[in-house]
């Protein structure tokens, strides 16, 4: 193992955002056995490890990962007639959205377009235009870093919750997920719930219909990264849509809502710009997409600091106006805990 290890290799190159410092150490994980190498490794030589996947939903500190950086390389699908896939953990995820959807298996269209691996969706219970991730999840094969065992976790164990799982609450950093299985509904109707989306397409449209439907929204709002635009050089969505009580919406009068179970979900990207942030705002080297404001953009040689301070500044702006917290959606890699803790409420 130790002759495939690497020093100081640069890990923004491989996150979406292209931010980030380098990996003390950094090592490529194409099996299983490798990932249990490489963890048991980390608990000898006392190194910290930071499994990484697609890179798309992470800011890297500019300081990098004083550790060791598993990058994961799991590959391969399978797939049976009723609609049951199932995915290795870096599988590009769109990839096996495409598939889906030319089988005409309904559950994940309108997830269509989203960059990273297959094993990062259960992590962030990733959602879009209406749909959820944890909608179609029937299992999560993991190996467990407290253990060394291969294990299998069912959707109810993965406790998801809006843009959250148990891999992000009680059991973070326990887990690598390995692979992901869904059940999809062959020949199944899709999921048109989202208003932006019902304003696009007719009710009876295909899959393919929708999915091409959903992928012209998000090029539109520069969330299909395209090397030719630099809206694109970003973590997609970097704030999280507030859930707030009824009674606090009642406080803050007649703004954009959506319902939320017993609660109510607003609208980020209005409260950023009803709080003076506006498409194409810029601070230093990085700024917000000139096409969808909830996207914060690396203009070009933008730093993890910069990131920092901007969405601080987004934060303390909305807070001041509506009373509202926003939280960050992607992980903070590398940052000392109370400059990550910050960010968060």
């Amino acid at each position: 193992m130790l002759a495939r290890m690497q020093r100081n290799v640069a890990l923004g190159p491989l996150t979406t955002l292209g931010i980030g410092g380098p990996a003390k150490l950094f090592l490529q994980a194409r099996s299983v056995n490798e990932v249990r190498e490489a963890v048991d490794w980390s608990k000898s030589n006392g190194e910290p490890l930071l499994v990484l996947g697609g890179g798309s939903n992470v800011l890297i500190a500019d300081e990098g990962f004083d550790g060791l950086v598993m990058h994961l390389d799991l590959r391969g699908v399978s797939a049976v007639d009723d609609g049951l896939l199932h995915a290795s953990a870096s599988e590009p995820w769109d990839q096996l959205v495409a598939m889906a959807v030319a089988r005409d298996w309904a559950g994940f269209e309108c997830l269509s377009g989203i960059p990273g691996s297959t094993g990062a969706t259960p992590i962030q219970n990733v959602g879009a235009y209406g749909q959820d991730v944890s909608e179609t999840i029937t299992a999560v094969e993991v190996f467990d870093r407290s253990n060394g065992r291969v294990t299998s976790l069912s959707n109810a164990e993965c406790e998801f919750e809006y843009r959250n799982s148990i891999f992000k609450k009680s059991a973070k950093d326990r887990y690598v997920v390995l692979s992901v299985s869904f059940q999809l509904r062959p020949g199944g109707a899709p999921a048109i719930r989202y208003p932006e989306l019902q304003k696009t397409i007719a009710e009876r449209s295909s899959l393919q219909q929708v999915r091409d439907a959903v992928i012209a929204i998000r090029r539109r709002k520069g969330m299909v990264i395209d090397p030719a635009d630099p809206d694109t050089r970003s973590d997609g969505s970097f704030f999280m849509n507030p859930i707030v009580s009824k009674e606090k919406l009642a406080s803050l009068g007649d703004l954009p809502h959506f319902p939320a179970g017993e609660n109510i979900k607003l609208s980020a990207a209005w409260l950023i710009e009803q709080a003076g942030f506006q498409k194409g705002f810029a601070r230093g080297n990085v700024g917000i997409s000139s096409k969808h404001t909830l996207a914060i953009i690396n203009r070009g040689g933008g730093t993890a600091r910069e990131v920092v301070e901007l969405v601080r500044i987004i934060q303390d702006g909305v807070r001041e106006k509506f009373g509202v917290e926003l939280q960050p959606e992607p992980t903070f890699i590398g940052f000392d805990r109370r400059a990550a803790d910050r960010t968060r409420a």
